[in-house]
């Protein structure tokens, strides 16, 4: 049984490792600032059978790269309830994007940054193009009624119009519309033929980012990455050195495309039912993008045609992720145990709406669980409770037979089954446990409504370290106190293991967010609370049977 014990927690506290692990992530540039390598187009594979082909046949390419160079051009700033954003009249390009409701996370007065085109290492833009004859792409300058765009109290949303003329006779708007409230922002083009041929364009959607930024601390590492979905695949991620390795190529009739971070995302959701294909291509050794790409066939001279598409740039809140796009809501990602950590965090959330504050709705949450493995847990702490009270008859046995060690085994499990013990009996309760603990793990580590939210006193930030360490303290003194509750392992290298193991393990936390720790903290003390009552009622019960043995 102590060896079991002993297994069980090194292979706990190694899954938490591995927890750390699976978020390891895997470019930037000054916007007036070429690469020094040349890299020419990495263009999605081109299938003999596209769909996206147009009226000859032929599927679109992406517009060809001599060098990846973001130019300059003019700068539109645009102000919403939401949003701080820089607008290029070159291409249209989003160049940087401010979260108004967010702060940046080494300040308490600046807004969180999550786009930027000239900040180092930094660099994040969203861009699109139109690819076709004369057609402007992500380089082609536009112009724009006014320089400075503001959406106005009383108002519901706000349009951002860029025109381009074509010396071929085809104009084209670019349309940003702003929604009040919304992190989806639409981007729209109207495309009117005024030439005297037909034209046949393709329209792409891409985010660019480095490979270096973003990818949290040495202790917390987080992925920044790639991401699409679509019906077929469902959530995909895909690294930067994935990327590298080999481009993306995927063709589907939905879903969307983006980069995610801890807790913000990015992602372009093109018009529902149009064909198209999701790509990826390095740009130079730190920078790549990812997109989409998609054939909208003939318009005929004198005809127009509007192409609509979203953009969600902002938090991964999981409300607004699922009013946006389906499958959205899974950037929020907690691995394979989303079929526990979702209901977690829904039955966190609605705690949150009745107390107002999450450090509050992580107790309550944490002594839900408690309350429904309670009798789990129980089974467990009395097989714990019946070997502390055989422990000194089992170190008797060992100082007996000392190095043979069959017999020894052979006396020990007649010992269990004279006083009627199963050895294993407080393994399975705790193995059936594990589970929703990871799962709740990842719901307070990836859960970006614990961002800079309150709990009391000292800690200002749930999903900041301790700054003053009194939780992790506190949780390694809870640590030791179960250790000693514990029965003492009969060899005595177990035993010093299992002393020092609490102590090594509760040094991690000291790097780990204030909101997980004090979940660990009251899961602690709640189970101490419960295995104290549980070793008394134990020791009671055998000191009674051995007085009614001598009447």
């Amino acid at each position: 049984m102590d060896t079991k014990r002993l297994i069980l927690f090194v292979i706990f506290s190694f899954s938490i490792l591995m927890l750390w692990d699976s978020w390891q992530p895997k470019t930037n540039i000054p916007a007036t600032t070429a690469t020094t390598k040349t890299i020419e187009d990495a263009s999605v594979p081109q299938a003999a059978n596209n769909t996206m082909a147009s009226a000859n046949n032929q599927a679109p390419a992406l517009p060809v790269e001599s060098g990846f160079q973001l130019l300059n051009g003019q700068s539109i700033t645009v102000e919403t309830d939401l949003f701080k954003a820089n607008i290029s009249t070159v291409g249209g390009d989003l160049r940087k994007l401010e979260l108004i409701k967010h702060r940046a996370a080494d300040a308490t007065n600046k807004n969180f940054v999550l786009m930027d085109d000239s900040a180092n290492p930094v660099l994040y833009v969203a861009q699109t193009g139109l690819i076709g004859a004369d057609l402007p792409t992500h380089k082609t300058i536009f112009t724009s009624t006014a320089s400075t765009y503001k959406m106005l109290n009383g108002s519901n949303q706000l349009e951002v119009r860029l025109t381009w003329n074509g010396s071929n006779g085809v104009l084209v708007d670019k349309v940003y519309t702003f929604h009040r409230g919304q992190y989806a922002v639409d981007v729209t083009y109207q495309i009117h033929n005024g030439s005297s041929v037909a034209i046949t364009p393709s329209v792409y959607y891409q985010i660019i980012h480095d490979s270096l930024s973003n990818q949290g601390s040495m202790m917390m590492p987080t992925f920044t990455g790639g991401a699409y979905f679509t019906e077929e695949d469902k959530f995909k991620k895909l690294s930067f050195s994935d990327m590298e390795k080999s481009d993306l190529s995927k063709s589907s009739k939905n879903g969307w495309v983006g980069l995610v971070q801890h807790y913000f995302v990015s992602a372009w959701i093109p018009k529902a039912g149009l064909a198209r294909e999701y790509y990826s291509k390095k740009l130079n050794d730190k920078n790549f993008a990812i997109g989409s790409l998609s054939a909208l066939g003939n318009i005929a001279p004198g005809a127009s045609l509007t192409v609509p598409a979203r953009l969600y740039a902002g938090s991964q809140t999981q409300t607004d992720l699922k009013a946006t796009a389906p499958g959205l809501e899974y950037t929020v990602d907690y691995g394979w145990l989303t079929v526990i950590a979702a209901p977690l965090f829904w039955v966190l959330s609605k705690i949150h709406d009745l107390v107002q504050n999450w450090g509050v709705a992580i107790i309550l949450l944490t002594v839900l669980i408690k309350a429904a493995f309670y009798p789990l847990s129980a089974a467990s702490y009395r097989s714990m409770a019946h070997m502390r009270e055989i422990a000194p008859r089992l170190q008797s046995l060992k100082e007996k037979f000392g190095d043979d060690r069959q017999k020894l085994q052979e006396a020990m499990m007649e010992l269990y089954k004279t006083e009627k013990i199963n050895p294993m009996g407080g393994c399975l309760p705790v193995l059936v446990q594990i589970p929703v603990f990871i799962s709740l793990y990842w719901v307070l580590l990836a859960s970006v409504e614990l961002r800079h939210a309150p709990f009391m006193l000292w800690i200002h930030d749930l999903s900041a370290i301790d700054p003053f360490y009194v939780l992790p303290v506190l949780m390694g003194a809870t640590m030791i106190i179960q250790t000693r509750l514990n029965p003492t392992p009969p060899d005595p290298i177990q035993a010093k293991v299992m002393m020092v193991m609490p102590v090594v393990f509760s040094v991690f936390f000291f790097f780990f967010p204030a909101g997980l720790v004090l979940y660990w903290l009251v899961n602690n003390v709640l189970s101490i609370a419960q295995q104290w009552y549980i070793n008394r009622a134990t020791e009671q019960a055998t000191a009674a049977k051995k007085q009614s043995n001598k009447r």
